[in-house]
């Protein structure tokens, strides 16, 4: 029966007023006003029901999330930023392209964007020593590093995506054949943009009134670094343990079909293998399990669980409800223009906040409506858009740690660094998607 349109917009508000207050709270809180935006839609006739919660999206960020924190707890995350920084002073006039590269690299070895955090600062340290505005690079790196989850072989958003493709005969490692050159070689021109966006340093006079007012501290030169005992270890077991998952999935997939009618699903495995990864780093590296939740990767990470939880199953039930009428209006405009999913994708993300949510509330019903497998991988890296509102964690703490005001947040909310390029950046995804996949898929 057809629902009222009082009651229809009533609960468009609902979904939207809870996306708001969450943006507006920040932090884990996106996750809270998700879950009483769920509670209202129940109570305006909505069902509400346990399987639009992605338990196994957040069972894969916290089985990573697991094996990360261990890894930093070992040491190993600030070995990887002592070789990141090596690379981005080798020439610190360049760093607008170094940078990117570098928060891409981290993001898609370890499956969550929590690791550009520890980079940041080094950017924009070695920015003004390059004497290169320091928003050129940090806005750039942010986005690669939000990019690169639409990459990763481990990131829940990815696993997720290859599951719902592999019925349509898109496998594993087409899909990561299609999605890492089209983000990774994405960057580039977004980076020759970012390199020309903003007045030079020297011309800047936000920078020079700092400066004059001792806000600005110099630069401090390359840091003394020796590893911990077990830092390179905690690596190694980790990207090893990124290699068996990749392997694994490969083995069982229906394209390869070595191992038929595993008893260790692929989503199974990558959780088992991962919280192994974090039992193996505690008994090699010696390190005290109990100080593994303490960690900054730990902390955000279980954050971000409580927001996909959130904010998933907000957007998932709202979709479910009118997914019949949402395939009525939409499936020959999706099927006439079929790059406007990209679009619908990229506003959706810097509302639901999380480009695994974001997936797993649109991306079954895109299919569902007859959006081609072509145009879900190629459009798949649009759920990246976390830019857009400047209220997410890295984006946040790129201002705050660039102490001379070249990334800033102006008045508008919307005049900030990382919207152009970060639009280019989806946009040139998105086109190199449909490029690669029209090969491979």
């Amino acid at each position: 029966m057809e629902e009222p349109a009082v009651l229809v917009a009533l609960q468009i508000i609902i979904v939207l007023a809870a996306i708001i207050l969450g943006a507006r709270l920040g932090s884990i809180a996106i996750g809270f006003a998700g879950g009483l935006g769920v509670l209202l839609l129940g109570l305006t006739g909505v069902p509400v029901t346990r399987e639009d919660i992605p338990f196994d999206v957040i069972g894969i960020i916290m089985a990573v999330i697991a094996a990360i924190a261990a890894m930093q707890r070992a040491g190993g995350m600030d070995y990887l930023v002592h070789w990141a920084e090596r690379v981005l002073r080798s020439n610190p006039k360049r760093i607008t392209y170094y940078a990117p590269v570098v928060t891409y690299l981290m993001t898609l070895l370890a499956g969550t964007g929590h690791t550009a955090f520890s980079t940041l600062p080094v950017i924009a340290e070695v920015a003004k020593e390059g004497k290169v505005r320091p928003s050129r690079p940090l806005s750039v790196a942010v986005v690669a590093s939000q990019m690169a989850i639409t990459a990763s072989p481990i990131s829940a958003a990815v696993v997720f995506m290859a599951s719902i493709m592999e019925p349509l005969g898109v496998g594993y490692l087409q899909l990561l054949a299609v999605v890492i050159p089209s983000t990774f070689l994405a960057i580039f021109p977004t980076a020759f943009l970012a390199n020309r966006m903003g007045k030079e340093l020297e011309d800047d006079p936000v920078y020079q009134s700092r400066l004059e007012q001792g806000l600005v501290k110099p630069p401090q030169g390359a840091r003394e670094y020796t590893a911990p005992a077990g830092a390179r270890a905690s690596v190694v077991i980790f990207l090893v343990a990124i290699v068996l998952v990749m392997v694994y999935a490969t083995l069982i997939s229906d394209q390869v079909g070595l191992i038929s009618d595993p008893t260790l699903p692929r989503n199974e495995a990558i959780m088992t293998i991962m919280l192994s990864t974090a039992a193996i780093i505690v008994l090699v590296c010696k390190i005290p399990a109990a100080e593994i939740v303490g960690t900054q990767v730990f902390k955000a990470g279980m954050s971000a669980c409580v927001c996909v939880m959130g904010v998933a199953w907000l957007g998932t039930t709202i979709i479910n409800n009118y997914l019949e009428q949402i395939t009525a209006f939409s499936e020959d405009f999706l099927t006439d223009y079929p790059w406007t999913l990209a679009v619908i994708l990229f506003f959706a993300a810097a509302l639901l906040y999380s480009q695994a949510a974001t997936t797993k509330a649109l991306m079954p019903a895109a299919l569902a409506v007859g959006v081609s497998p072509l145009t879900a991988v190629a459009s798949f890296a649009a759920v990246s858009s976390l830019f857009i509102l400047p209220t997410y964690p890295t984006l946040l703490a790129a201002v705050e740690m660039d102490d001379t005001g070249s990334t800033r947040i102006g008045k508008a909310v919307f005049n900030h660094p990382f919207l152009i390029p970060g639009t280019v950046c989806i946009a040139l995804a998105v086109a190199l998607g449909f490029l690669f996949g029209g090969v491979i898929i």
